[in-house]
């Protein structure tokens, strides 16, 4: 008997493309037979975990064979602590992307409709897609969000708007005022969900103190990770916070135990590691300083990040200086699926690994 599952799969699903994350150093090793290889393709701190974050995942280890607080209570509380908001607030999530994913699960159906911008995180197009709902997608202004684009777009279908702040890959970023402008506006119907995961590289004065706006904004979701700044990428641990009401329902499709044991305790510890978390800010300041130089150097124009990554306009085609870079040992991030073709992300390293990039492309380029 033949069968066309392709049929019998929901529609939105039928026409998805898998989420293409930047490629394994492993793979890079089989195909090209490669060692000593620097992969600058997946926004993850060079520094790795902190030691108390280390230390915690340790702690773990003889207590495997239990399944993991379901409600995640320490770190709940850890992080209303910290954050000033209450912990029937928070969702703790399969890193900040499982939020994005029950928000979808929870609010849209194939009669809605969810605002976001062209070059934001691909991850918006996904779940929108595989619940069936329709995306309006807003030019870019800039690179980045254009937020009077955004509100014209809102009709009363619409029950999400997504705004990566910084956004990734283009690592622009909006502005307090702007901002809490263009939330205050929407009308009541609409969550915005405020995607705040390289929120702790900013060092903007004007960048927003979101949480702040969650008493005065009941439609407001702002969702974070552990995976970024604090180095936990592997353990995939992520948070949203909003309103009561609303962390509730997405509680409800939350799979249980879908954040594991390492993961909570390890976030735990990484919460509260504010040293390390200023070394890797201090690391990815003079990282960005080394690839913005590079580019003035090599007279590459590129986007002004606030993140830990660097998009490159390469002045050729994105994927044939990639492919040209992976022969060299460096991984980055091609951007033509993000309607960016002559872009590569590049993610901030080490000192010597960004050296290593800067000195793969000087080869590839021929400068």
């Amino acid at each position: 008997m033949t069968v066309n599952f392709s049929e019998l799969a929901v529609p939105g699903v039928r026409r998805l493309q898998p989420y293409q994350p930047g490629k394994p150093i492993e793979d890079l090793e089989r195909e090209l037979g490669l060692r000593d290889i620097v992969k600058l393709a997946s926004n993850e701190n060079p520094l790795g975990p902190g030691q108390s974050a280390l230390e915690a995942m340790r702690s773990c280890a003889g207590s495997l064979h239990r399944y993991p607080d379901g409600n995640g209570f320490a770190l709940k509380a850890a992080l209303a602590e910290r954050l000033g908001v209450a912990p029937g607030q928070i969702t703790l999530g399969n890193g900040s992307n499982e939020l994005l994913e029950l928000l979808a699960r929870a609010f849209m159906t194939p009669a809605d409709e969810v605002v976001f911008s062209q070059h934001a995180f691909a991850v918006y197009p996904l779940v929108t897609q595989a619940v069936g709902a329709r995306a309006v997608v807003t030019p870019a202004r800039d690179w980045g969000h254009d937020l009077e684009a955004m509100q014209a777009a809102v009709g009363p279908k619409t029950r999400l708007v997504f705004i990566a702040n910084p956004n990734n890959p283009t690592g622009t970023w909006l502005a307090a005022e702007a901002l809490r402008s263009f939330v205050s506006a929407l009308p009541a119907h609409v969550l915005v969900v405020l995607d705040e995961a390289y929120f702790e590289y900013v060092e903007e004065p004007a960048y927003p103190d979101t949480m702040a706006w969650l008493a005065e904004c009941p439609n407001l979701v702002i969702t974070r990770t552990f995976s970024k700044i604090h180095g936990l990428a592997g353990l995939r641990v992520g948070y949203g916070v909003s309103h009561p009401d609303v962390a509730d329902l997405l509680n409800r499709v939350r799979q249980p135990f879908n954040v594991n044991s390492v993961a909570l305790a390890a976030a735990r510890a990484a919460l509260a590691d504010i040293e390390h978390v200023e070394r890797s800010v201090n690391i990815n300041r003079r990282g960005m300083q080394q690839l913005v130089a590079a580019c003035g150097e090599l007279g590459l124009e590129y986007i002004p990040s606030v993140g830990n990554f660097l998009s490159i306009d390469m002045a050729c085609p994105g994927a044939e200086a990639y492919r040209a870079l992976l022969h060299e040992g460096v991984i980055v991030r091609p951007l033509a699926n993000y309607e960016m073709p002559q872009h590569l992300r590049v993610t901030i390293g080490l000192e010597a690994e960004n050296a290593r990039f800067i000195a793969a492309l000087r080869k590839v380029l021929g400068r």
